[in-house]
């Protein structure tokens, strides 16, 4: 028998909320259900909770949030539907490498063996193959260390989501406090495995560089500017990279791949050295045919996902994490004499019309952004035109989804903002939005309107999913035909963000353009523009 001055032992509970706070966690997302009010019966003031209206929707908030943030972000949502709810996201934040840690409900241990109401059969399986790691822990006891792992896998490169399934009646608990520990989570390239890259660099003529999203994820991003200059070397944007990577408008700077395989080899003809950086070499969206890079170019990768370096198709490929393969390129390759990169045609004004191109919608909301603004973009259809008419600055400045799927940029940009407002960085962030992909997660407006979050919405209505229509042709379908399905009149964005309590306006005129989009963007809290586009 204890003594009655022997302290009470900590709850799981208890043990829980202080590791997060060791590991600089104090936000949790969520939508709550019955199995999780365990978690927050006395939740602490030092803690907070972000309420979203559907389970992806705080999925996709807590992905915004931790890539500005630079650490895994929680996420709490409901047993079985509430899980199957938010795996699209999950699914996102898989393809995005975004540190999860995804926390599910779970019917009391007492009850599991009679299938009760709102239990999960099998809670581990469903998020599966999206999460890097799955565990249900065998008592109340692991629950605070199950929950410990959970996150150093989360932050272990390549990043990504994991998931931990609690009983509800494992709160409360007793277990041991769990002591901090530090476990670094960078690792440098096999200087053998570099070197002849330096080698390379060194002897190249006509280098080029290909920058995904993992520079960004890095911050490596100055230091590869460093590194282009050094070499004259042209860089571009890796397909579907769910970052930016680059300074846009550095003269050096190339621009995008498409996701097709004869267009890539088309764009990089004339380079003999192409050095992939923090991304796939290469996505494809499209069948293919021929070589993956010009038949005279030599082909090196630098990625943490051992994964991807396995199956690239050719050249050579180092696993590391890139802010420091950039360092040692670096200090140990000096470039050959008489490079000379290539340099882009600048690109004529777009011109007012009626109805808007996006061309000209884009072309203003650049000139009238200021240069702190952050963008988070789900616009698939118009994303030519973003990647011709708002060029990005490069580090922490542009985030979209590299899974696909729609529902992900709405509340990621609510994510973005709480995450740079955490951490006081100036600027505004632009939601950059689809009219189709929109109404995947509009629900994120209500978030935004309640934390009176320094975001601007800009909906660009072109009355359709554009993507579909414009992408159909690459099917068989014939010029004018129009896939079914794909129209999407009647929608009224004012009244929808009205609706939720934000502040919300409509341009048609594009001389109301650059005035509209100027206010928007100075507004107190949140706010919607649509912009009404061909």
């Amino acid at each position: 028998m204890p003594s009655p001055n022997t302290p009470a032992r900590p709850t799981v509970r208890d043990v829980v909320l202080q590791l997060f706070r060791d590991l600089g966690i104090d936000t949790i997302f969520g939508n709550p259900g019955s199995t999780e009010l365990p978690l927050f019966r006395e939740f602490p003031e030092d803690f907070r909770y972000v309420l979203g209206l559907q389970e992806s929707v705080v999925v996709g908030m807590a992905d915004g949030y931790a890539q500005a943030t630079r650490n895994a972000a929680v996420v709490n949502l409901h047993s079985a539907v509430g899980v199957g709810h938010a795996m699209g996201n999950i699914f996102t934040a898989f393809r995005n490498q975004t540190p999860l840690i995804v926390t599910a409900g779970q019917q009391a241990r007492s009850i599991l063996p009679y299938d009760p109401f709102l239990f999960s059969a099998q809670a581990t399986e469903l998020p599966k193959p999206y999460v890097k790691w799955a565990c249900e822990p065998a008592s109340a006891a692991d629950v605070p260390r199950a929950l410990a792992r959970a996150y150093h896998m989360a932050m272990q490169p390549p990043c990504g989501p994991v998931f931990v399934s609690v009983p509800a009646d494992d709160w409360d608990q007793p277990a041991d406090w769990l002591p901090a520990r530090e476990v670094s989570h960078a690792f440098a390239p096999d200087p053998k495995a570099i070197s002849p890259l330096a080698a390379a660099l060194n002897a190249a003529k006509h280098p080029a560089f290909v920058v995904g999203a993992g520079v960004d994820r890095d911050g490596a991003v100055d230091r590869l500017v460093n590194l282009t200059e050094q070499h004259q070397a042209n860089v571009y944007i890796a397909p579907m990279s769910a970052r930016g990577g680059f300074p846009e408008r550095h003269a050096l700077f190339g621009g995008f791949l498409p996701a097709m395989r004869e267009r890539i080899v088309d764009i990089l003809n004339g380079h003999d050295l192409i050095v992939v950086l923090g991304a796939p070499a290469f996505t494809y969206h499209v069948e293919g045919n021929g070589p993956h890079v010009p038949p005279s170019a030599t082909l090196w990768q630098i990625v943490d996902d051992p994964q991807v370096a396995a199956w690239t198709p050719a050249g050579n490929s180092v696993v590391c994490s890139l802010h420091l393969a950039v360092d040692h390129l670096l200090a140990h390759s000096q470039p050959a004499p008489g490079r000379q990169a290539r340099v882009k045609a600048p690109l004529p004004p777009a011109e007012p019309s009626l109805p808007m191109s996006v061309d000209y919608a884009l072309q203003t909301l650049s000139e009238v952004r200021g240069t702190d603004d952050v963008v988070v973009e789900e616009a698939p259809g118009s994303r030519a035109a973003m990647q011709r008419r708002l060029p990005m600055a490069g580090a922490d400045n542009f985030y979209t989804m590299a899974s696909g799927g729609l529902g992900y940029g709405m509340p990621a940009a609510v994510g973005v903002a709480l995450g740079r407002q955490k951490q006081s960085l100036p600027g505004r962030t632009i939601g950059l939005i689809g009219d189709g992909s929109s109404m995947y997660s509009i629900q994120a407006l209500y978030t935004a309107a309640q934390l009176q979050l320094p975001i601007t919405f800009v909906v660009l209505n072109n009355r359709r999913y554009a993507a579909l229509q414009d992408f159909a042709p690459v099917f068989g379908y014939a010029p004018g035909d129009i896939p079914a399905g794909t129209a999407l009149p009647d929608l009224d964005f004012v009244q929808l963000a009205q609706g939720q309590g934000m502040n919300a306006s409509r341009v048609e005129q594009p001389a109301e353009l650059a005035a509209a989009l100027a206010q928007a963007l100075q507004a107190d809290g949140p706010c919607l523009i649509e912009l009404v586009v061909s």
